[in-house]
C-alpha cells in the first residue's frame, strides 16, 4: 500500500419516491446505459451536498480548511458593498470596483450575465478587498480612484498569483478538493484531487407521475367542494451506483502536503459517500438513507470504475446489485490481477473479492492511513 496513488470508493444508494435531481424541466435527471434507460444523480449534484454537509463528519470542520464562495457576486457583496458600508464616497468604490470586477471575471466582468459563478477562497476574497481599501483611501476622487484601479489591474494577476504561491488553500478547501477552472485566468485554475462520478440506477428506471392536491383551510365546503389547487411531479425509485476517485498526489499538493488534514479529508470523505443523501423536494419526500453496501481499493493502477457491472440492468434488489458487482470484480481479477488492497461494508455481510469486510468506522480509518502510508 505504501506506493498506492489513487483510493477508489464504490458504493450503492437505495431511495424510493424520490425526485434526488433535477433537469431543467423538473423531472429527474436520466441517462441511457446499456440500451436502457436509468434515473441518474449528477457529480455537481453530489459534490454541493458533500461539501455543504454540516456535523461531525463535514469537510468544513476540519482544522485549517479555509472556506470558498461560488459566486458571479463577490466582488460586488464582498468588496463594492463593503467598502460602501466602510462610509467611502460610492463614485470612488464604484470606479474602484469596476476594475476589480474585470480582474476577477474577464474583460467582461462589468456585465453581471457576461461572469462565469468563480470560486474564490477567504485568502483571494480578503487579499482583494484589502486592495481595493487602499485604493479607495488614496483616491480623492472618482477619476483618480479608475486610474489608480486600472494601474492596479495590471498586475493583479501576477500579484494574485504570489498570494496563491505564498499562502495555504488560496482557494479554499473546495477548490483543493473538486477543483476550479477559470477562463479568464488559467494560471488560477486549480486540479481536482477528487473524481466524481454521475450516480446511476443498477436497473431500468423506476418512475411514477404523482398527482397532488391542495386544500385551503379557509376555504367553505358549500362554496366549492373540490381541491384549491391541483399539481403534478414526478418521483422515482432507485439503487444508485456511485463511484470517486482520490488522486493522492494531487490532494497532496493541493493540501500543501499536509499530510494529516489530507488523510483526514479522505476519513470524512467516505463517510459523507456513505451518509450523505442528495435530493430535492425534502420536505416532501424525506430522501435520507445510509449506503447498504461500500467499497473501498487502494491502488497504484489507473483507477477502473464498476459501472460495467450494471451495462445489462440487474434486479432492482441490492442483492442483485452485490452479485453482479462481485462477478465483475472476480472477472477483472481474472484478467488484470489484483493490484488494489481492498476493505468493504456489506450490511448483508456479502463477501466481496479480495476485500475484509469491516463496519463504517474502521473502513474510514483504513482509507485515511492508506493516505498516510503513501506519503511517508
Amino acid at each position: 500500500m505504501a506506493d498506492a496513488r489513487f483510493l477508489q470508493i464504490h458504493s450503492l444508494h437505495g431511495y424510493s419516491a424520490a425526485l434526488l435531481n433535477r433537469d431543467d424541466s423538473g423531472l429527474a435527471k436520466r441517462i441511457s446505459y446499456g440500451g436502457a434507460i436509468r434515473t441518474r444523480v449528477s457529480s455537481q449534484c453530489l459534490k454541493r451536498h458533500w461539501r455543504t454537509a454540516s456535523g461531525e463528519h463535514a469537510l468544513e470542520g476540519i482544522d485549517g480548511a479555509t472556506a470558498a464562495v461560488r459566486s458571479r457576486e463577490t466582488v460586488t457583496r464582498r468588496i463594492v458593498e463593503a467598502l460602501k458600508e466602510e462610509g467611502f464616497a460610492p463614485d470612488v468604490v464604484d470606479a474602484v470596483g469596476q476594475d476589480f470586477q474585470m480582474a476577477v471575471y474577464g474583460d467582461k466582468g462589468s456585465e453581471l450575465k457576461s461572469r462565469q459563478p468563480l470560486l474564490l477562497g477567504t485568502p483571494e476574497v480578503d487579499y482583494l478587498a484589502g486592495q481595493a481599501r487602499r485604493l479607495a483611501k488614496k483616491s480623492a476622487d472618482a477619476g483618480a480612484a479608475a486610474k489608480a484601479a486600472a494601474e492596479w489591474r495590471k498586475e493583479a494577476r501576477a500579484n494574485l498569483r504570489q498570494l496563491r504561491e505564498s499562502c495555504s488553500l488560496p482557494g479554499g478547501l473546495v477548490a483543493a478538493l473538486f477543483g476550479r477552472m477559470v477562463t479568464s485566468d488559467v494560471e488560477a485554475n486549480i486540479d481536482a484531487a477528487i473524481h466524481v462520478a454521475h450516480a446511476f440506477t443498477v436497473h431500468e428506471e423506476e418512475s411514477e407521475s404523482d398527482y397532488f392536491t391542495v386544500v385551503d383551510d379557509l376555504h367553505r365546503l358549500e362554496d366549492d367542494g373540490g381541491a384549491d389547487h391541483i399539481g403534478e411531479t414526478e418521483l422515482t425509485s432507485g439503487l444508485f451506483y456511485g463511484y470517486v476517485v482520490v488522486d493522492r498526489g494531487v490532494l497532496l499538493r493541493n493540501l500543501g502536503d499536509d499530510t494529516e488534514m489530507a488523510a483526514e479529508v479522505v476519513q470524512r470523505l467516505v463517510h459523507l459517500v456513505a451518509t450523505v443523501s442528495p435530493g430535492a423536494k425534502l420536505g416532501s419526500t424525506a430522501p435520507y438513507g445510509f449506503a447498504p453496501w461500500l467499497l473501498v481499493e487502494a491502488g497504484d493502477r489507473q483507477p477502473s470504475s464498476l459501472a460495467e457491472a450494471f451495462r445489462d440492468p440487474c434486479a432492482p434488489r441490492v442483492a442483485a446489485a452485490e452479485a453482479a458487482l462481485a462477478q465483475h470484480l472476480e472477472r477483472l481479477d481474472r484478467a488484470y490481477g489484483n493490484g488494489e488492497a481492498r476493505r468493504a461494508m456489506s450490511l448483508s455481510g456479502t463477501s466481496v473479492p479480495e476485500a475484509e469486510l469491516v463496519p463504517v468506522a474502521d473502513l474510514t480509518a483504513w482509507a485515511a492511513n492508506s493516505l498516510r502510508a503513501i506519503a511517508q
